[in-house]
């Protein structure tokens, strides 16, 4: 073979080249598996099959070709979990468009900065988000058709008309580098940055899952993540719908509806936020929830406490932790199946087709069992910011920077050991706030902690907690649970007890706004 035809044999050499199947998702999975249910809604108890989808999905792209949709433009939609946003995935992957769902979470000027980055020609609202939507828009300069999208269970409703189009549609082709959705990222202050994951991106994060979670057909799992994260549509919800699975929709997670969901309907796998799990765990329906159906669980969204981990164990549970973020993967570590019960504060290997590497702040390679910045490579890789050139130059290149520390172990597992931003130095050492939090959740009055570092004219920086639980729980009383568990330069110095973490939107605990909170201490404190 020569050089040449070397090259146009390489997957990546094709990367470019359009494609009839790569927008046309609904339309194979369908002429495969065209009875298996796609999607139920345990609330109303509707089903659609993948033909359902894939009909659904023509007449929604026919609809948004009526609006003057065009290849490359975006389509907004500010709602809640519904079968609405998969037919709008599918419908903009056959037009060439790209999908850009809002979060309904934001502030009104974080709202109306994503609409201006993103200047949708079309926007999809559920009615009551209307308002904020219209403020929104009179703030930015976006001028884009809006459509309602009420709020109503049985769907004879829409917003787009599909039940008067046309059931065909001739889809356009497109190459598996053309952008698809554009997905906040995960921060919780300012504006969130626009994520732009191509086709590629996202099928590869499918074979990721499919492969390396061992993803099956019969397989069922709750949708726990809200769709205008990238755990809504790229954790379980594409990956099933690549294998013919089914999803359990709902337009909100609550434990108790969850707990019913994977008994009633005899679930098989869950992902969830580590707080979303330790909520179920607690639940009151806990005891009662009949558990056997699961084949796994995985948390995501940062570190599982050990008590939530045993929770799920000790009802017989297959349980482990994942990592990813919206700019790579998200699925990009596995649990191998032989792995002993005490690597289950690790997140795994890598995932069949992700590289990683962890590097100091020069770039180069760390030893083993050090810690340094993870940064991953291969497919699943997100294409950059939308329209923020700049901030791609320090996340996106050979390898995708991704702000988090890890170490690996002599057996090759790797842990993740926290933010960068998060690590702070007291006394000369480093602090890294993730493994003290997980030393203090172990304590029985504590339900989650933060920890960060507040000025210290002395040491630089010393380490103080916050913590939601038993407000009798005193300074003196946690750094005696401590000592025999964390080093001495990270004990907290300071502690305070409160009833509840502000919530970033997706489940996770707002660090930032923790941090803007308590962050100064209290008079006495230190």
């Amino acid at each position: 073979m020569t050089s040449e035809s070397a090259a146009s044999a390489s997957p990546h050499a094709h990367a470019d080249r359009p494609y009839e199947w790569v927008g046309a998702w609904s339309q194979r999975r369908a002429r495969l598996t065209p009875n298996r249910v796609a999607i139920k809604e345990p609330a109303t108890g509707s089903e659609y099959t993948y033909a359902d989808l894939d009909e659904r999905a023509n007449r929604t792209a026919g609809a948004l070709r009526e609006l003057g949709v065009e290849s490359g433009d975006r389509v907004a939609v500010l709602a809640r979990n519904r079968v609405e946003l998969v037919d709008l995935f599918f419908a903009t992957a056959k037009t060439g468009s790209l999908l850009a769902p809002l979060s309904h979470r934001l502030p009104e000027r974080g709202l109306a900065a994503v609409i201006g980055d993103v200047d949708p020609c079309v926007v999809v609202v559920e009615t009551p988000f209307e308002a904020e939507l219209i403020d929104a828009l009179e703030r930015s300069d976006a001028d884009p058709a809006v459509r309602s999208l009420p709020t109503d269970d049985d769907h004879r409703y829409d917003p787009l008309d599909i039940d008067r189009q046309d059931a065909a549609f001739d889809g356009v082709e497109t190459a598996l580098s053309d952008p698809h959705l554009l997905l906040h990222t995960g921060g919780s202050t300012g504006t969130p940055k626009e994520t732009v994951l191509t086709h590629g991106s996202i099928y590869w994060n499918a074979f990721n899952t499919i492969t390396s979670w061992g993803i099956r057909p019969d397989d069922v799992t709750p949708l726990v993540f809200p769709m205008f994260h990238t755990g809504g549509w790229n954790v379980l919800t594409l990956p099933f719908f690549g294998m013919g699975a089914t999803v359990l929709l709902r337009r909100e997670a609550h434990p108790e509806r969850v707990l019913a969901d994977i008994d009633r309907e005899s679930a098989t796998t869950l992902v969830a936020t580590p707080t979303a799990l330790g909520e179920m765990a607690r639940h009151d329906a806990w005891d009662r929830t009949d558990l056997s159906s699961l084949r796994f669980v995985k948390s995501g969204g940062g570190r599982c406490r050990d008590h939530v981990i045993e929770a799920w164990r000790n009802r017989g549970v297959d349980f482990s932790q994942g990592y990813g973020l919206t700019e790579f993967g998200p699925n990009n570590f596995a649990m191998p199946a032989d792995a002993p019960p005490e690597k289950a504060d690790s997140v795994g290997v890598p995932a069949m087709c992700v590289d990683f590497r962890l590097v100091d702040d020069f770039g180069d390679a760390v030893a083993r069992g050090e810690v340094g910045e993870l940064e991953l490579a291969g497919p699943a890789a997100a294409a950059g910011y939308w329209g923020d050139a700049d901030a791609d130059g320090n996340t996106f290149g050979e390898w995708v920077s991704t702000g988090d520390l890890a170490r690996v172990d002599a057996d090759g597992y790797v842990h993740i050991e926290g933010r960068i931003d998060d690590m702070f130095v007291s006394d000369g050492e480093n602090v890294y706030p993730q493994r003290v939090e997980s030393a203090i959740a172990e304590h029985p009055a504590v339900e989650a902690a933060v920890v960060f570092g507040v000025s210290d004219d002395r040491l630089g920086a010393v380490p103080k907690a916050v913590v939601v639980g038993d407000d009798s729980l005193t300074l003196s009383e946690l750094e005696a649970f401590l000592e025999p568990r964390v080093a001495d330069f990270a004990l907290p110095v300071a502690l305070t007890v409160t009833d509840r973490f502000p919530d970033s939107g997706t489940g996770k605990i707002d660090r930032a706004a923790v941090k803007e909170r308590f962050g100064p201490p209290e008079e006495g404190e230190l």
